[in-house]
């Protein structure tokens, strides 16, 4: 259970032992690399992340391409085939963020469950997936083109602006890289 104090994220699960006495103890997020039955669910929390936090910056067609993006049966097929990895963390049995990404260094999706925002999740995501990068497949850099959203998130985890903000598609971005 995520308990938020004070804008601080706790992880603590309530656990009851003999004679009804009850503790909490530190739980962690469990972040691995995604099962193939695991992609719907993944795409339902981007589309769901995207439409609270990210769609009043884009205009109608932007909208309407992401979701084409998401629901694109040719990047699911990339994925079944393991070239579009995807990256996933859990609390419980829960799936709470996801990261993804496409030719071998650059991120296509980053989102964390809504109640989990400010918990370390997508700093997790994006180290697991740096070291992937730089230690299987070994790139020196990964590559973003984030949301008004997420810029400063990409700012805080060490990303770096390679350009000013774009427009493509309805898609806003700006085009970012990090160091490994």
């Amino acid at each position: 259970m995520i308990v938020k104090r004070n804008g601080l994220c706790y992880n603590k699960v309530l656990i009851m032992h003999e004679g009804d006495n009850a503790m909490d103890t530190d739980m962690s997020f469990e972040i691995r690399f995604a099962d193939q039955d695991e992609w719907e669910d993944a795409m339902e929390l981007a589309w769901k992340t995207f439409l609270e936090f990210e769609a009043q910056d884009y205009p109608p067609e932007g909208i309407r391409n992401f979701e084409d993006f998401i629901t694109d049966e040719s990047l699911k097929r990339l994925f079944l085939q393991g070239n579009y990895q995807m990256l996933t963390a859990y609390e419980s049995q829960k799936l709470v963020g996801m990261i993804t990404l496409r030719n071998q260094m650059h991120i296509s999706l980053l989102f964390v469950d809504k109640d989990y925002h400010r918990c370390g999740i997508g700093r997790m995501l994006v180290r697991r997936m740096a070291s992937y990068v730089r230690d299987e497949l070994g790139k020196q850099r990964m590559t973003v083109n984030a949301s008004p959203y997420g810029v400063p998130f990409y700012h805080r985890v060490g990303f770096r602006d390679l350009g000013p903000e774009k427009q493509q598609d309805g898609i806003i971005y700006t085009p970012m890289e990090y160091l490994l």
